[in-house]
């Protein structure tokens, strides 16, 4: 486990200098005071909102005489969008140091529950607050109930566990997003007939065997013409889901339609392309990386389904200082959205 490194915490001179004003003019636009032009008020407060920053929290935070330690149990491997979300904790080094937080990464194998189950099980009494991105399984939701009888504040991040007795699931609607994924394949293959293809990391996933639910949910109800093949699974790897998706294809010259559910993109991308059929296919995934961007720029990828892993890193530190501090969680500002990024309209 390697902590975090911080910076020192931002001061108001600092918000001054980003946004090119005084230190007047700053603390004008803190406490409402007249006399600053309506766009320089928009520049500090943008300026402030992008620091996540409150001058008063730092003094409060010393008051209270407590640092508290959290842990972000994480998937271990190249897993860009767990990568994007521990990236994101690690630029919030100044907003975490000036509310004596630190924040340890703990990467384990999340598809072994034996494996997971342990790595919670090592943390007990270390931590104030620990985020994980669980598999759904009884010897996981014990390692998490042991946890929060043992007084330590759990939230299941991405992936949720909801019969553990963990505080807060931050993350999408997947049953949503995986309905999405529904009618997003069956619109772009429009009439024609044949086979949909689904690979999954596991469906010992919860975010993953709900998408998948809602795929089969809307492609039963709506599109009942084509031929759902049975699940594979590629733990999220991309030399595995590859191999995976290549075999398949030699089975099945008939695919017109392709859902990844978890990571792994990029292996089935290339099955694809060394098939001859990334222009054949509908493909449907998860997340907005630099890779899957490359591949909706080349027309491999028709549509990203993704969720903002900024906000799920922030919304998951927050929501666990509010449970170590006993304070109401702001539901709706912890609440993951999902967007539909295509080739024309990539941010």
């Amino acid at each position: 486990m390697a902590e975090e490194t911080v910076s020192a915490a931002l001061t108001l001179k600092d918000i001054a200098r980003e946004a090119g004003v005084s230190l007047a003019t700053v603390d004008r636009v803190l406490h409402n005071r007249p006399g600053v032009r309506p766009d320089t008020v928009r520049r500090v407060q943008e300026t402030i909102a992008r620091n996540a920053f409150q001058p008063h929290v730092a003094a409060a935070e010393l008051a209270r005489g407590r640092a508290r330690r959290f842990a972000f149990v994480m998937p271990s491997g190249p897993n860009p969008f767990m990568q994007q979300i521990e990236a994101y904790l690690g630029e919030m080094s100044a907003w975490l140091l000036a509310r004596r937080l630190s924040v340890e990464m703990v990467a384990t194998d999340v598809f072994d529950p034996s494996v997971l189950a342990a790595s919670l099980d090592a943390l007990s009494g270390d931590y104030d607050g620990i985020a994980v991105v669980a598999l759904d399984h009884p010897g996981v939701r014990v390692a998490i109930n042991d946890l929060v009888e043992a007084g330590t504040k759990v939230v299941t991040l991405v992936s949720d566990v909801p019969s553990s007795r963990r505080h807060h699931y931050v993350g999408i609607d997947n049953i949503a997003a995986g309905r999405t994924a529904g009618a997003l394949v069956g619109r772009l293959v429009g009439q024609k007939s044949g086979k949909i293809a689904i690979i999954a990391g596991s469906q010992g996933l919860r975010d993953h065997a709900e998408r998948i639910f809602g795929f089969n949910q809307v492609m039963a109800s709506e599109f009942s013409h084509l031929d759902i093949l049975p699940l594979l699974e590629g733990r999220d790897e991309d030399g595995r889901s590859e191999q995976l998706i290549s075999r398949l294809l030699g089975k099945h010259p008939d695919i017109i339609g392709l859902y990844n559910v978890g990571a792994g993109t990029q292996g089935v991308a290339k099955a694809l392309t060394e098939a001859g059929r990334e222009k054949q296919i509908v493909f449907i995934a998860h997340d907005l990386t630099a890779m899957t961007r490359k591949l909706l720029l080349q027309g491999t990828l028709d549509v990203a389904i993704s969720q903002n892993p900024g906000h799920e890193a922030r919304a998951a530190v927050r929501v666990l200082l509010s449970l170590a501090r006993n304070e109401p969680i702001l539901s709706e500002q912890e609440k993951i959205r999902i967007d539909i990024l295509m080739r024309d309209n990539l941010p």
